[in-house]
């Protein structure tokens, strides 16, 4: 389906089925594209939200320079020396550096939520407009290969999909240049939900807990981004890093939708 047929079955949908806010639960009423200034001052026309209410909207907490260079949680104020922030320490970062989009909380919240746990599908777009408005994300992962936190097939057969490979596409999508999404990693520890684990407790659980995937191969000559929806710890990462840096990888980052 070309962008006008899209765009006109998206436009007759929302006559009939008028669209909620994933947050809110109000309805989102049809604008304009936002506008909005880009790195390098000029402006840029934006795309509007479908799933988020412009009031929410407006409750986004975007991600700007400066921010911590490992998780990429922001800094407020000047900042001088040391670019890793207190929630960092102890982490021992076996990537390169780590970038995020938004906040997790809010509206932000509501969408990763409706994605990851209730098959909300339709959210990737306002998620890939998100992407879109970060431009310090866009510019580290143009180019490279993108490569999704993998579920433990267990998982993944009771999800039906992974979240983080839905969002890994969006992401190349938005980002263009070359940028593409490859599966290299598995998992091969069924090991509980780690959201109630503190980081020590969650390196020792996820200790060993990816490999790579059958048939994979890592080119040491190319920039790998792992990518994930929330970065809580980092533990998960590192361990999806340390797979990749022992196949070869040697250009290694970190993307998240959002900064838990």
């Amino acid at each position: 389906m070309n962008a006008a047929l899209r765009d006109l079955a998206h436009g007759l949908a929302d006559v009939i089925f008028p669209p909620v806010c994933v947050h809110c639960r109000a309805l989102v009423e049809a604008g304009e594209p936002e506008v909005t200034v880009g790195p390098d001052g000029d402006i840029v026309a934006a795309g509007p939200f479908r799933h988020l209410c412009r009031r929410c909207v407006a409750h986004l907490e975007f991600v700007r320079p400066p921010h911590c260079v490992t998780c990429g949680h922001p800094f407020y104020g000047i900042v001088e020396g040391e670019r890793t922030c207190e929630k960092c320490l102890g982490l021992e970062p076996v990537f390169d550096e780590g970038r995020t989009a938004v906040l997790f909380k809010g509206p932000a919240r509501a969408l990763v939520i409706e994605l990851k746990y209730h098959r909300g599908w339709h959210v990737l777009a306002d998620m890939a407009e998100i992407f879109r408005r970060s431009p310090h994300v866009l510019e580290r992962v143009r180019g490279s290969v993108l490569v999704p936190v993998p579920l433990h097939p267990r998982k993944a057969r009771e999800r039906g999909y992974n979240q983080a490979e839905l969002l890994a596409r969006a992401l190349a999508e938005a980002a263009g240049g070359g940028t593409r999404v490859a599966a290299l990693l598995r998992r091969r520890a069924d090991t509980q939900s780690q959201t109630a684990f503190d980081r020590r407790t969650r390196m020792a659980n996820l200790k060993n807990a990816f490999a790579l995937a059958p048939g994979a191969a890592i080119n040491p000559a190319l920039h790998y981004t792992l990518v994930d929806d929330v970065f809580t710890t980092g533990s998960t990462l590192n361990s999806c890093a340390r797979a990749l840096r022992g196949a070869g990888g040697l250009s290694l980052d970190v993307v998240t939708f959002g900064h838990g």
